[in-house]
This record gives structure tokens, C-alpha cells and sequence, in this order.
């Protein structure tokens, strides 16, 4: 049988502009099986960004279920929402998202310190995670010290800190040159082969969805696929 992940049911997602409703979302439904790396495309303003944000469990449907991992997070308190978000799911932002003031090394040692891991763990964790992208000589170095590309190799070590089965990805190249894009990709298809980890990205560039073994289509805040 199948296993799936992420189940979406008929999700919609209204805003209220003044006297109109825009749908972000108009009826999605889709399932993402275990180990599955799709590739969600669409023009802008189609809802991609509005669907990582449903799956990831950072913003809540105006109507339909969103499910993750068999557990229907339309039942979740705020608290078991951040406790899910925290120890299922990684964040792969556009903009890093890094702490300007904190090195490498503690940046990624971040989420598990709010998971409240051993800081012998955390130490030997953070280590690795740095070693497994390549920067183990840059662990002592902030982020203004560092490029683009290994900003973006620290945000990867960081969302895997809690060792998430489903790793989501907005736009993770799109601040980059084509070598640096190139290797974040590797990285990222690499943690979907060898550790089984489930990719959902989001991209306007049809280079990067040739990583993904299944790419979904959005348009107007519907699926085309």
C-alpha cells in the first residue's frame, strides 16, 4: 500500500480585499507519498507559496483538511501545530533566514535547543549536519561572513537539526548564481535518495524542477497537474 505523507483535501484559502474575496487556494487536493520529491510550478501569484505555506502547517485552510503524517491538523491546538512543525518538518527559505548575530554552528544548533536536546547531542549534531554540506571548516563564521551559497547550505543543515521526514523548499536557489544553485540542488536530492527524506519545492525554474520525480502545476489557486 501506499504510504502518503501529505494528504490535502479540497483546501481553500480565502483573503477578504475590502468588499471581494480572492481565493489563494480554490479546492486543492493532492497526496504526497513517503519519499516522493514533487516540484510545485505556476506563474506568480498562483498559490504556490500559499500551498507550502498549508503543508507546512504555518498558515490554516479557510475550508478543507490538511494532513500530515495521518494526523489532521485541522484538530491541533497552536501549540501541538508548532510541536508538529518543529519535529516533522524543515523550512528551506529563499531568504535563508538565518540569525545575523549567531555562527553557523549556532544557528543550526538553534532548533535543538528548543527541542531541548543534550548539548552534548546538539554539539555532535550541529557538527555533522555542517560536515554533511560542506562547511565543517566555516562553523565559527556568522552569515555575513559567509556566500550566498553557503548561507543557503547552513539553512539546509539547520531545517534537518530535528531530523524531519518532509523537508520544504520555497524557492531555495533563487538568490543563488547557477554553480551555487546547482550544488544546494545536489544536497537536496541527496537527503531524498539516501535518507528517504520527502521534498516538496516550490520553483518558477523548470531546471530545478527536473530534480523532482513528480512536478505539480498551479494556476489561479488551482491544480492542473
Amino acid at each position: 500500500m501506499k504510504e502518503y505523507v501529505i494528504e490535502l483535501h479540497n483546501v481553500k484559502k480565502i483573503y477578504q480585499v475590502g468588499a471581494t474575496q480572492v481565493f489563494a487556494l480554490n479546492g486543492v487536493s493532492m497526496s504526497v507519498e513517503r519519499g516522493e520529491f514533487i516540484a510545485i510550478m505556476g506563474p506568480s501569484g498562483s498559490g504556490k507559496s500559499t500551498l507550502l505555506n498549508m503543508i507546512g502547517c504555518l498558515d490554516k485552510p479557510t475550508s478543507g483538511r490538511v494532513i500530515i503524517n495521518s494526523v489532521d491538523t485541522s484538530h491541533l491546538s497552536d501549540k501541538e501545530l508548532t510541536t508538529l512543525r518543529r519535529d516533522t518538518i524543515g523550512f528551506i527559505f529563499q531568504q535563508y533566514n538565518l540569525i545575523p548575530t549567531l555562527t553557523a554552528f549556532e544557528n543550526v544548533e538553534l532548533p535543538m535547543i528548543f527541542k531541548n536536546v543534550s548539548r552534548a547531542e546538539r554539539e555532535r549534531k550541529a557538527k555533522e549536519l555542517l560536515a554533511l554540506v560542506g562547511l565543517e571548516k566555516e562553523i565559527n563564521r556568522k552569515p555575513k561572513e559567509l556566500s550566498g551559497g553557503q548561507q543557503q547550505r547552513v539553512a539546509i543543515a539547520r531545517a534537518l537539526a530535528n531530523n524531519p521526514s518532509i523537508l520544504l523548499c520555497d524557492e531555495p536557489t533563487g538568490n543563488l548564481d547557477t554553480k551555487s544553485g546547482k550544488a544546494v540542488m545536489d544536497i537536496i536530492k541527496n537527503l531524498n535518495i539516501e535518507k528517504g527524506v520527502t521534498v516538496v519545492l516550490v520553483t518558477h525554474d523548470p531546471s530545478i524542477a527536473e530534480y523532482a520525480n513528480r512536478v505539480v502545476r498551479i494556476r489561479d489557486g488551482m491544480l492542473e497537474e
